[in-house]
């Protein structure tokens, strides 16, 4: 085989010389001059090694290994075309998918703001959500099975970067009428005897109040423990105890009908942002999205 390296513009010359039977018809269309195609069809039959046309000086006619291949040559270069025409609008913006990963808090507050805001500016592109806790959320981060999450981790994780979003400060959350509604803020200390409804051990948020607690010296026991702050809410309205949430429950309206009270001394509060895996770069299509939930969180803090 001739050592000539072949291009995309060879395989155009042949098939636009094929589907018109004609080097000067063809040489028009691609807006070429008419020995320059008829070098590039010569340098592909030379790197080839076999005649793909048959002509003399009035006609021109695919040879019997140019009809063979002239099909597969044409639907090559379409789908080659659809991959240009595609990557193109994903570079726009103008298409695409963005995966994410969010803590179920965030998956009713910030993020539809920022789906709403990101379809206003690129209809095109579907925003994928999945809402799941903590170590899940990490663990689709480094499988690569979302562009990026958005929560906070527990702790420092290998391979993950993190870039805060915005703080989310814990309360506690009692039935009207509770002794506690008397304070303007609580002390953790006046918690250690009631009844606790805590989150889950695995979630972010229970680590943080256990954290808290052994930071006075303190191990709880809580009498109740819920997956999902709406479950954890609906333990309190029952006169179960009270709960230890984070504020961005009172956004989602899962707090409607208790009173909450501001935890200090020491107050707690978690960084809530940003998971990527290192070394890993977000399409033109994920950087967008993150554009809209960065303006949404700051219009929101």
């Amino acid at each position: 085989m001739n050592g000539f390296d072949l291009n995309f513009r060879h395989f155009q010359a042949f098939v636009t010389v094929a589907r018109l039977n004609s080097f000067t018809r063809a040489a028009q269309v691609l807006h070429l001059s008419q020995p320059a195609l008829t070098k590039q069809v010569r340098q592909l039959e030379e790197t080839l090694g076999i005649r793909l046309f048959d002509r003399d000086t009035r006609t021109v006619e695919l040879s019997r290994v140019g009809r063979e291949i002239s099909p597969v040559v044409s639907q090559l270069l379409r789908e080659i075309e659809a991959v240009v025409f595609q990557t193109r609008e994903w570079a726009a913006k103008s298409r695409g998918i963005v995966r994410v990963a969010a803590l179920p808090s965030l998956c009713s507050t910030l993020l539809p703001l920022a789906i709403a805001r990101f379809r206003q500016l690129h209809p095109g592109v579907f925003v994928l959500l999945h809402d799941v806790l903590a170590q899940r959320l990490v663990n689709m981060v480094m499988a690569e099975e979302v562009d990026f999450g958005v929560g906070s981790p527990a702790s420092a994780e290998p391979g993950i970067r993190f870039s805060v979003l915005l703080s989310d400060r814990m309360v506690v959350a009692c039935a009207a009428g509770h002794p506690l509604q008397q304070y303007k803020s609580v002390k953790l200390s006046q918690l250690v005897r009631l009844p606790l409804v805590l989150m889950a051990a695995d979630s972010s948020v229970r680590k943080l109040v256990d954290s808290a607690f052994a930071s006075i010296a303190q191990l709880v026991k809580p009498a109740y423990e819920a997956t999902y702050m709406s479950t954890a809410a609906g333990m309190v309205k029952a006169g179960l105890g009270v709960a230890i949430l984070p504020s961005s429950a009172i956004q989602m309206g899962e707090l409607a009908g208790l009173v909450t009270r501001p935890i200090s001394h020491p107050a707690i509060t978690r960084d809530l942002g940003i998971l990527d895996k290192s070394g890993r770069f977000l399409s033109p299509a994920a950087q967008a999205f993150l554009g809209a939930l960065n303006a949404v969180a700051k219009e929101t803090t």
